[in-house]
C-alpha cells in the first residue's frame, strides 16, 4: 500500500513539474511558429503555385532568363566586394582603437557607430548629395563623377555595414594574452610577422563573424540600391519591383526564396565556425600593454581619420541639405522642410516612434521568455525552440515582410484583425530581430548560477517567484540594452516593413525612400535627420534615467 502511495505521489510530482514546462513551451513556441515559420511556409507554397497547380514553372521561367542571371551575378558581385572592403576597413579601424595609442580614440569610436543611428539608405542619400548629377562636389568643382550604379552601391554598402564589422572586430581585438607577443618578440619576430602569426589567428573567429554579418546585410539590403543603383539591379530591388511594381507575387516569392538561400547559408556557417571558438584568455593570462610607437600610431590615426571623414561627410551633407531652401538651386538656409508640408506630414515619424516603443516592450518580453524557457526548462522541445529562436537571423527582412502579406492578409486569419495596423509592423520588427535579442538575453541568463534557483526552491519559492525576485533583477541591465536595441532597429529598419505599410501606417524610413524616389531631396533629408535625432535622443534619455536610478554597466549599443 505504501509503495503504491509513493508511486502515485511521484507521478503527481512529475505531472506537477511537467505542466508548467508544457505551458511555457507552448507560450514561447506558438508565436515563433505563427510569426516566423507560418509566413515562410506561405512564401514557399506561393513560389510553387502555378495556374495548373503546384510545380516548378515559376522557378524555371525565372531562373533560366538571362535578366535574372544577370541580377544574381550583380548581387553576388556587389556583396562580395562590399564585404571585403568593409571588413578590411573595420579591422584597420578596430586595430587602431584597440592596439595603438593614437589620439582621439574615443571620438573616433563614436563616429564609427553613427551609421547605426540612421536608415540604411542614408549612405546612398549622402553620396547622391555629394557626387550625384546635382551633387555638391560636381557642381562646386565642375567634375563629372558618375556615382550611380555599381560603385555607388558598393561605397554605400561599405559605409552601411562598417559599424557592424567594427563592433565585432573591436571586441575580438580588445582582449588578448601578452605572453604570446612576448614569445614572438623573443623568437625575433618583427611587427608584420607577429601580426600574421599571432594577432590575425587570434581574431579569426571575429573575422569570420564579421564577414558573415556583412555578407547577409549587404545581399538583403535594398534601400541603398534603390536610391543609387540606377539600372544596376540586385535581388533585393527585384523583389520589390516584382511585388510593388508589377504585383507579381509568384515571381516575387521565387526571388525571395533565392535570396533566402545565401542568407541562410551564411548564418549557418557563422554558427558552425563560432562553435569551434576556444578561449584565448585563461586565468594565467596577462593583459597586453600597448607601448608607444610614433610611426604606427600616426599611420593608423591617418587611416582612421580618413574613414571617419567619409562617415561624417555623408551625415553632414544630409543634415546640410535638410536646411537648404531648395537643393541645389537655392542654397540659402531655411527651416521650411521641417514643417513637413508633404503627404501625411510628420505622422510617419510619430508612427515610427510608436512602433519602436511597442517593439522595445514586446521584444524584451518575447526574447526573455524564450531565453528563460530554453535555459531553465530542459526538455525534448528545447532544441527545436532554440532553432526557431535563431531562425530569423537567416531570414531577410523583405522575405519575412512578404510572408506576412501572404499569410495574414486574409479575413479568415485571426491575425487579420491587426493587419494594416502599427501593431503588425511592431511584431514584424520584433521577430525580424528576434535572433539577436534572444542571443543577448540567453547569454546573460547563462551567466547566472543554478544555485540561485536551487536556493529559491529550497526556501519554497516557485519558478515565477524566482524569476521575478532573482533572475529578472540580475539580468535587468541586459534587458534594458535589449529594449534599446529593438527601439533603434525599429526606427531605422526598411526592408522588414516595406511591404506592410499603408497610407495610415507609413513610417519615417519608408518616407525617406519615397521622397527620395520622387526627387524631394530636402524633405527626404529632413526625415533622415529626424530619425537620427530621435534615436540619439532616446539613447541619451535612457542613459540619463539609468544614471538617476543608479544603474551602471548597461551597454546601450549592441
Amino acid at each position: 500500500m505504501s509503495a503504491t502511495t509513493a508511486g502515485t505521489g511521484a507521478t503527481r510530482k512529475t505531472n506537477h513539474d511537467r505542466m508548467p514546462m508544457i505551458v511555457a513551451s507552448l507560450l514561447v513556441g506558438v508565436p515563433l511558429l505563427l510569426f516566423i515559420v507560418y509566413p515562410l511556409a506561405f512564401i514557399l507554397g506561393r513560389s510553387f503555385s502555378t495556374p495548373e497547380g503546384f510545380g516548378f514553372d515559376n522557378y524555371l521561367s525565372m531562373l533560366t532568363t538571362s535578366r535574372f542571371q544577370g541580377i544574381l551575378y550583380n548581387s553576388f558581385e556587389v556583396t562580395l566586394v562590399s564585404t571585403a572592403f568593409a571588413v578590411i576597413m573595420a579591422y584597420a579601424f578596430a586595430y587602431a582603437v584597440q592596439r595603438t595609442l593614437m589620439p582621439g580614440k574615443n571620438v573616433l569610436r563614436i563616429v564609427a557607430l553613427i551609421p547605426l543611428f540612421a536608415p540604411s539608405l542614408v549612405q546612398a542619400q549622402g553620396l547622391v548629395l555629394l557626387f550625384g548629377r546635382n551633387g555638391l562636389i560636381n557642381r562646386t568643382f565642375g567634375t563629372d563623377i558618375d556615382i550611380y550604379g555599381y560603385w555607388g552601391i558598393v561605397i554605400s554598402m561599405v559605409l552601411y555595414v562598417f559599424p557592424y564589422a567594427f563592433l565585432i572586430l573591436s571586441t575580438a581585438l580588445a582582449v588578448t594574452d601578452s605572453r604570446l607577443y612576448e614569445s614572438a618578440k623573443m623568437l625575433g619576430a618583427g611587427p608584420w610577422r607577429t601580426f600574421r602569426t599571432v594577432t590575425l589567428p587570434s581574431t579569426k573567429y571575429g573575422l569570420a563573424a564579421s564577414v558573415f554579418v556583412c555578407f547577409t546585410l549587404v545581399i538583403t539590403d535594398f534601400g541603398n540600391p534603390m536610391v543609387i543603383g540606377a539600372n544596376y539591379n540586385v535581388l533585393a530591388t527585384e523583389v520589390y519591383n516584382q511585388v510593388i511594381g508589377q504585383a507579381n507575387f509568384e515571381r516575387g516569392t521565387v526571388i525571395g526564396m533565392v535570396l533566402l538561400v545565401p542568407a541562410a547559408v551564411a548564418a549557418i556557417l557563422e554558427k558552425y565556425i563560432s562553435r569551434r571558438q576556444y578561449s584565448l584568455v585563461s586565468d594565467q593570462s596577462r593583459p597586453l600593454v600597448i607601448v608607444p610607437d610614433r610611426v604606427r600610431d600616426l599611420a593608423f590615426a591617418g587611416i582612421s581619420a580618413f574613414i571617419a571623414l567619409m562617415i561624417l561627410s555623408i551625415v553632414a551633407v544630409v543634415i546640410f541639405a535638410s536646411f537648404v531652401h531648395l537643393w541645389p538651386y537655392n542654397m540659402t538656409m531655411s527651416l521650411r522642410h521641417y514643417a513637413f508640408d508633404v503627404q501625411n506630414g510628420i505622422e510617419p515619424l510619430w508612427n515610427s516612434i510608436y512602433i519602436s516603443l511597442m517593439a522595445a516592450g514586446l521584444g524584451v518580453v518575447v526574447v526573455t521568455a524564450s531565453a528563460y524557457v530554453i535555459e531553465k526548462f530542459k526538455s525534448p522541445v528545447t532544441r527545436p525552440l532554440y532553432f526557431l529562436s535563431i531562425l530569423p537571423a537567416a531570414v531577410p527582412g523583405m522575405v519575412l515582410g512578404l510572408g506576412y502579406i501572404l499569410a495574414f492578409n486574409n479575413p479568415s486569419n485571426p491575425v487579420y484583425l491587426i493587419y494594416g495596423t502599427l501593431i503588425i509592423i511592431a511584431i514584424a520588427n520584433v521577430y525580424y530581430y528576434h535572433a539577436q535579442g534572444f542571443l543577448i538575453a540567453s547569454t546573460s541568463m547563462k551567466q547566472i548560477s543554478g544555485t540561485f534557483d536551487e536556493a529559491s526552491a529550497t526556501l519554497g519559492g516557485t519558478r515565477v517567484q524566482t524569476l521575478r525576485k532573482v533572475t529578472l533583477p540580475l539580468i535587468a541591465p541586459t534587458l534594458i540594452g535589449v529594449a534599446v536595441f529593438f527601439f533603434m532597429r525599429s526606427m531605422v529598419t526598411l526592408s522588414a516593413v516595406i511591404f506592410l505599410i499603408t497610407p495610415q501606417t507609413q513610417v519615417a524610413a519608408v518616407s525617406v525612400l519615397l521622397l527620395e524616389d520622387r526627387g524631394a531631396t530636402n524633405q527626404a533629408a529632413a526625415f533622415s535627420v529626424c530619425i537620427m535625432a530621435t534615436v540619439v535622443g532616446f539613447l541619451l534619455l535612457v542613459r540619463l534615467l539609468l544614471r538617476l536610478a543608479g544603474i551602471k554597466n548597461v551597454s546601450l549599443i549592441r
